[in-house]
């Protein structure tokens, strides 16, 4: 499946994660586009969103990390540009602190409804989110 990974990548440990949980789902046998990987011409916002916009236009489907206080805002605009195309939505959320809005919603409830899978594993490894996600992502291509 082509994926687009979407997350926060503004901090070394994010980015981090970010590589780690790409390569290991290209090794699972998916394409990954990356913002971070793939930045635009200049920096400008304009540029910026419309070089993630050609990324989110040639996945099939968006991988989301939900992790933070509250999930990055960007992150959070791709989900529902991914729903709105149609576009399976997967949510990864490691972080044990609760963000909901109520105590069986660890995040937000327009994320969660958006979203065809997600995912909550407290302090998960990298390998353990990729071996996640990637069920998710095959159960939702075989169905």
């Amino acid at each position: 499946m082509k994926i687009y990974l979407a997350g926060p990548l503004f901090t070394t440990p994010e980015r981090e994660f970010n590589v780690q949980l790409a390569a290991r789902l290209r090794t699972a046998g998916h394409e990954v586009w990356v913002p971070q990987e793939n930045p635009a011409s200049e920096r400008s916002a304009r540029a910026i969103f419309l070089k993630d916009l050609s990324g989110l236009e040639w996945a099939d489907g968006v991988v989301a990390i939900m992790d933070g206080a509250d999930p990055d805002s960007g992150t959070c605009w791709e989900c529902g540009y991914a729903f709105g195309k149609q576009k399976p939505v997967v949510l990864f959320r490691s972080d044990f602190r609760g963000t909901g809005d109520s105590d069986d919603m660890p995040y937000n409830a327009m994320l969660i409804g958006a979203a065809d899978a997600h995912i909550e594993q407290h302090l998960a490894s990298v390998d353990d989110a990729a071996a996640a996600i990637d069920a998710e992502l095959v159960r939702l291509a075989s169905g």
